[in-house]
């Protein structure tokens, strides 16, 4: 499954360069992180909580960053192992240029499953992948642009609310 975008982020190349080497930052902005440990150079160990569909995992794994170009550029890879539930890995290349006062984040992102979550369909898959990689550069910019610290913006179980046939919402 790939993927990719840009954004807009009101905030220097080297801030948002900064932030994504910071693994508290970085624990604030993964969806579901309990934990993120470790340092630039020998990488980082992750705990993370999800649920993908029916399928409720804590994935434990190593997150890697390699091909560091301060202020311009990264690559991310990271790989985890949820029991049962199977296996979890990807990666994402971001590039960072400054654009309008702020910085332009652009990203490539490829993620692969297996074992039950496989089982759950590409549709699925690939629409939670999506999902997470957005909720993580919301989170990251909202950060950088004065959101609440320490705070992700989108609860990783946040749902809508569900509509009734005339559009009203449930309560």
């Amino acid at each position: 499954m790939q993927m990719s975008d840009t954004r807009q982020i009101a905030a220097t190349p080297a801030e948002v360069y900064a932030a994504l080497l910071d693994p508290d930052m970085l624990k604030n902005c993964v969806p579901g992180a309990q934990e993120v440990t470790g340092s630039v150079a020998e990488g980082y160990e992750a705990t993370v909580v999800q649920k993908v569909g029916p399928v409720k995992a804590t994935f434990k794994g190593q997150v890697t960053l390699s091909e560091l170009v301060e202020n311009t550029s990264l690559k991310i890879d990271g790989a985890g192992k949820g029991g049962a539930a199977g296996f979890a890995k990807g990666g994402a290349e971001v590039r960072l240029s400054e654009k309008g006062g702020g910085t332009e984040l652009s990203y490539d992102v490829e993620a692969k499953v297996g074992g039950k979550l496989a089982q759950l369909g590409s549709r699925i898959i690939d629409g939670f992948a999506k999902k997470m990689a957005d909720q993580f550069f919301n989170n990251l910019q909202a950060s950088l642009e004065g959101g609440q610290e320490g705070e992700p913006v989108v609860e990783q179980d946040e749902e809508p609310k569900k509509k009734g046939w005339f559009g009203r919402s449930k309560e």
